[in-house]
């Protein structure tokens, strides 16, 4: 499979939409990482015993704290918690659009360039790194989607991306979906409506 990159001057240049109304803020970093040529993705699975989506993939990230002077204090702060990513070793490129999720959280995404290394997890909250490629990710055979009925958001865009054994959804694959749309040529077939929640 052809290695791909993300084109980031849109993701750079986007004005991003922001959401004010939720009971907590929350940040996450997508960190783009070169390997072999091509653009990954890192990922986290989260722990099987968290109470908040379990064993589901993300991006590291996680609650807003007192301390946090900004939002992307949050993201940088739960991505060295999280991964050990050190701060002065991202290179933020852009802000993506905030999402809702059902556990009454904005979550504002932030994505950026880190080193092709060896992380280190936190076991309380990650399970996994996962490092996807971006070929697999655009590659139509690995993606899905399915419109689903919400009881408090009407119908809603799903989005599945399955690559080397894993899978992203929900409002990670939510994050991916703007993020391709934004850094590549990928189209979600139905588009993503932000403004709702993650089923």
């Amino acid at each position: 499979m052809t290695a791909r990159r993300l084109t980031l001057e849109p993701v750079a240049n986007y004005e991003p939409t922001e959401i004010g109304d939720q009971e907590f803020d929350a940040a996450v970093l997508a960190p783009i990482v070169d390997r072999d040529g091509e653009d990954h993705l890192l990922f986290t699975r989260r722990a099987d015993h968290l109470g908040e989506h379990p064993g589901q993939m993300s991006f590291p990230g996680g609650g807003a704290e007192p301390e946090d002077d900004t939002i992307l204090e949050t993201a940088l702060r739960e991505a060295d918690e999280e991964i050990g990513l050190e701060r002065s070793e991202a290179e933020v490129v852009g802000q993506l659009d905030d999402i809702r999720t059902v556990t009454e959280y904005a979550v504002t995404p932030f994505v950026a360039h880190v080193p092709d290394r060896e992380y280190v997890r936190d076991d309380s909250e990650v399970a996994e790194i996962v490092v996807l490629p971006l070929s697999g990710l655009l590659d139509p055979d690995n993606y899905e989607y399915e419109r689903r009925s919400h009881p408090y958001y009407g119908e809603i865009v799903i989005h599945y991306f399955h690559v080397n054994g894993y899978t992203v959804w929900g409002a990670t694959g939510r994050i991916l979906v703007q993020l391709l749309e934004l850094a590549t040529d990928f189209e979600a077939p139905e588009k993503v409506d932000r403004s709702g929640s993650e089923f």
